[in-house]
C-alpha cells in the first residue's frame, strides 16, 4: 500500500511539473523570454523524469506481487 501512494504521489509531481513547465514554456514565448522558456522546458523535462521513476516502481512493485 505505501508503494501504490509512493507511486501516485510521484506521478502527482510528476503531472504538476509537467503542468509548471509547459506554463512557463508558453508564457515566455509569448512575451519574448527565453530564460523563462529555458525554465518550463527544465521543469517539463523535470516532470518526465519524475513519470519514468513512478512507472519503474509501478513495475517493480507489480513484480513483487
Amino acid at each position: 500500500m505505501m508503494a501504490e501512494q509512493e507511486g501516485l504521489s510521484d506521478k502527482v509531481k510528476s503531472a504538476i511539473n509537467k503542468a509548471k513547465g509547459e506554463v512557463k514554456d508558453q508564457v515566455g514565448n509569448a512575451k519574448n523570454d527565453p530564460k523563462l522558456q529555458a525554465e518550463g522546458k527544465v521543469d517539463k523535462t523535470k516532470g518526465d523524469i519524475q513519470e519514468k521513476v513512478a512507472e519503474k516502481k509501478a513495475d517493480r512493485d507489480n513484480d513483487e506481487q
